[in-house]
């Protein structure tokens, strides 16, 4: 309750509030009546200029309009006299001519040497005083007297000199202020005054110094009006200050915050009538700044409340634009005065919310300020910045509210601080609802109201992200992120609702800012239903429902091709990105033991098949950028689906590679059959990122062969086991590579250089020589192809196997009229006859020998016959 002392102040302080109101209503006046007899000399020229023309008219009618020639050139004519500006509200200025640049010496006697004479004036009397002091001249009580009288002195030489110039019109002169300088010396003089009878001589008590005080400073304020901006200043940063001079040992919020009350009303009017928007900005500064003390006490919570609120209010009449007693607006033109200054109120009731752990008092007061936001941000566009910054507060609320973090705790670094009353679950779901259902409703009813794009915009994304950042606050601190069927069935209406109102909004008339407002919307559905999917399903299911967003995105963009929806589904796959990279296992180290069907098949392979369809879609409208990320984005997850389930087939971890013959051979299938169906989508889609991506998995695949098959994993330098004769490690490391590679030089042919096929080709003929010579290997040596001899009937076999390889490959060409198997095919007979020649003839001995040559002459004799028989028959003699 305030005490009688705090209705004195009230009182004493109401004075000055009316005179500083009935001030700036004269001043309004007395401009009103200046703007009048302005326009009435201009209609009076006007006039007479008129006139004129009549008798120069009526003159050239009298005498004979003489004959002047036709001019060859059109004459230019005379420029139009530009009409006058029309001066702004409380300033006018009359028609000067062009003055000459000031000098630095006029500048100095003009301008530099008043307000450094202001200053000495100022020092001159706190040295004064200083001086009587040290001298003993004076008594205590002389001394405060006397410094009254300097200050009224200079206070009364501040208006003399304000009268003077005004009735010898030298007010426009290019000089400093010299009635300013004054009084702004004669308002520092009675600041020191006061506080010396109080701090020094103790002739007051607290309550007088701090009323003396903050009369100095509205004066000050008042002053201002007539005598400029530096006086102003001066007057708002003494009078925010007094509070810090003057202090008792049991402070009085309400006293305190009704003088700021007052201080902060009268700087507004003042900025109002001024147009000062540097002194507007100051004020709400300093006045956000004075509800920080103590603000977590619940004993002054009144008095925070009452300070907060009544800021805002004056705020609202006297700075927003457009409302109230506020400036003139343009209509939608956004002003970040109007906007801030209710932001900035609006911050200190969620600060005093969250200090005051949720005190329903506090959030309350937020409340209220809250809708009152919305309310004025309706009625005047300029404010209408401050309702996402609502939105955001009402976030950052909800947010700590859920996570209990301690505010005053981590600012005043107490040991022992209130339990926080997170268990009110029922207050926070009604306020949670209540802000939903504001936000949203009035970001759907503001669309079509504006001239231009930037305010709906604004409102719709509030009414997008208000709901969804109080939901997932609401479902993290009731359910904690576990499954929850009442959250997802909210989260599902909500997107309903965001869909209704997209779907409207598209039906509507094109309006400026309504085709971004009406893709925020969608977005807002879209994010809503993930939002569902994951508090329906476990944890792990987040990646999933995030990645089945995002054809449908595409989808609802074949519907209504809004371009912002785009970029949408872009940014859902780098979520999707995100949460992979924070946890690659989906769900922890917990996939299971069985093979393919777990967790990693359901992790990437659900969002892989989800971005190939997306991309699809997407395709269909352009092939912009942001489709290209969902296409890359597809054969990233179809390559680490494949990898991470080989990986974890062999070893039971996706990060731990064997480096066997096992894991070589699948990655090597697997990128070759990759490369080769990115190859013929390419074809189809006619996209470079399926271009690119089969040219690189091409590439890795080639560095794997090898390599891995080449060295690290041949079994030939190594003691792992094939398995048996046929089916084995040695058919699905080479035999089946050879055929895709070999498939892979076929589907490239034509549409890539010729060399990309030819290599190709060159693989897949060397692949196939390996499986061949490995498979006879393992005939000979069993499942362990590093032991045992060579014997002459080993090597024999080698080279008929390589032989009727080389007459398979000729046949191949022949059937398929292609001439790269023939090239291959002399390729691998050339091959057989350098072993034949260097190495059977050395190495074979008896029978084996000569059957090795011989069957190497009916076949090379076979050869030439098909040659010349078949493929260039020689012309007839």
């Amino acid at each position: 309750m305030m005490d009688t002392w705090d209705l004195l102040i009230l009182g004493v302080l109401a004075v000055p509030i009316c005179a500083i109101a009935a001030l700036v209503m004269a001043v309004g006046a007395r401009s009103r009546l200046r703007l009048l007899e302005y326009r009435m000399g201009e209609l009076e020229g006007r006039f007479f200029r008129l006139v004129g023309t009549v008798e120069e008219a009526r003159s050239a009618e009298i005498q004979p309009e003489p004959v002047m020639p036709e001019p060859t050139e059109p004459e230019p004519a005379e420029p139009a006299e530009p009409e006058p500006l029309q001066p702004e509200e409380g300033e006018i200025e009359a028609t000067k001519a062009a003055r000459p640049p000031i000098s630095l010496e006029e500048r100095f006697g003009t301008q530099w040497a008043v307000w450094v004479g202001g200053l000495a004036l100022a020092l001159g009397g706190f040295f004064l005083v200083r001086y009587s002091i040290e001298q003993g001249w004076f008594g205590p009580a002389m001394r405060v007297a006397l410094g009254a009288l300097l200050a009224l002195t200079l206070l009364a030489a501040g208006e003399w000199t304000r009268r003077n110039e005004i009735h010898n019109r030298l007010s426009n002169l290019p000089s400093a202020y010299i009635p300013g300088v004054l009084t702004a010396a004669g308002t520092a003089i009675a600041y020191a005054d006061a506080y010396a009878a109080y701090a020094l001589y103790g002739f007051i008590v607290p309550a007088i110094a701090f009323l003396l005080l903050g009369v100095v400073a509205l004066a000050t304020l008042a002053a201002a009006l007539l005598h400029g901006p530096a006086l102003a200043g001066l007057g708002l940063v003494g009078a925010y200050l007094t509070p810090l001079i003057v202090s008792t040992e049991v402070p009085s919020y309400w006293g305190l915050y009704l003088y700021l009350a007052a201080v902060t009303a009268a700087a507004f009017a003042l900025a109002r009538a001024r147009l000062w928007r540097w002194l507007a900005i100051t004020a709400v500064l300093f006045s956000l700044a004075w509800s920080l003390p103590r603000i977590d006490d619940l004993s002054v919570l009144a008095p925070h409340i009452f300070h907060l609120i009544t800021g805002f209010v004056f705020a609202a009449a006297l700075i927003v634009s457009g409302f109230l007693f506020g400036p003139d607006a343009e209509p939608g033109r956004i002003d970040g005065i109007s906007s801030g200054a209710l932001a900035a109120y609006l911050l200190g009731a969620g600060l005093l919310v969250v200090a005051t752990q949720h005190d329903a008092a506090a959030l309350a007061a937020f409340s209220l300020l809250v809708a009152a936001t919305v309310a004025i941000a309706w009625r005047a566009e300029s404010a209408a910045a401050a309702v996402p910054a609502a939105a955001i507060f009402i976030a950052f609320v909800f947010a700590q509210w859920a996570i209990g973090f301690n505010v005053s705790e981590f600012v005043y670094g107490r040991g022992q601080v209130p339990e926080f009353a997170g268990y009110l679950y029922g207050m926070h779901l009604i306020l949670g609802a209540g802000f939903a259902v504001l936000f949203g409703a009035a970001g759907f009813l503001a669309q079509g109201r504006s001239a231009r794009p930037l305010p709906p915009i604004l409102w719709s994304t509030s009414a997008v992200f208000a709901p969804i950042a109080i939901l997932v606050a609401l479902y993290y601190r009731i359910a904690e992120f576990d499954r929850s069927v009442p959250f997802a069935t909210t989260a599902l209406l909500l997107a309903a609702l965001f869909a209704y109102a997209t779907e409207l909004l598209a039906k509507r008339e094109p309006r400026p800012g309504s085709a971004s407002a009406t893709a925020i919307f969608a977005t807002g559905a879209v994010a809503s239903l993930a939002l569902s999917l994951s508090m329906a399903l476990e944890k792990g299911w987040l990646t999933v429902a995030l990645a089945l967003m995002v054809p449908g995105i595409a989808w609802i963009i074949e519907k209504r091709p809004l371009p912002a929806l785009r970029w949408l589904a872009a940014a859902m796959v780098m979520l999707v990105l995100a949460r992979i990279a924070w946890d690659p296992r989906i769900v922890g180290a917990n996939l299971g033991t069985r093979p393919i069907f777990n967790w990693l098949l359901y992790g990437y392979g659900i969002p892989a098949a989800s971005f190939w369809v997306a991309g699809n879609l997407l395709r269909r409208g352009k092939d912009d950028v942001p489709a290209r990320i969902v296409d890359a984005a597809a054969i990233l997850f179809t390559v680490l689906l494949v990898s991470f389930e080989i990986r974890h087939y062999l070893t039971g971890d996706p990060y731990k590679s064997s480096g066997s013959l096992n894991e070589i051979a699948l990655f090597v299938v697997v990128g070759l059959a990759l490369a080769i169906g990115l190859e013929r989508i390419g074809l189809r889609s006619g996209s470079i990122v399926h271009s690119i991506g089969a040219i690189a998995i091409a590439g890795v695949t080639l560095l794997i062969i090898l390599v891995g098959l080449g060295f690290t994993g041949n079994p030939l330098f190594s003691s792992q086991s094939v398995g048996g004769p046929v089916i084995n490690l040695i058919l699905l490391g080479y035999g089946i590579p050879a055929v895709l590679a070999a498939v892979l030089a076929l589907v490239t042919r034509g549409h890539r250089p010729e060399l990309y096929s030819a290599s190709a080709a060159v693989v897949a003929v060397t692949l196939a020589i390996g499986y061949l010579s490995l498979e006879v290997r393992t005939l000979y040596h069993g499942p362990i192809l590093s032991e045992g001899l060579n014997s002459d009937a080993e090597q024999y076999t080698y080279s008929a196997v390589w032989l009727a390889f080389g007459v398979a490959l000729l046949a191949a060409g022949i059937l398929f009229h292609s001439r790269a198997l023939r090239f291959a095919s002399s390729a691998v007979v050339m091959l057989t006859v350098l072993k034949v020649f260097f190495i059977d003839m050395s190495n074979l001995t008896g029978v084996y020998r000569a059957l090795s040559f011989i069957g190497l002459g009916i076949v090379l004799m076979g050869i030439g016959w098909f040659y010349q028989r078949l493929l260039f028959p020689r012309a007839a003699q």
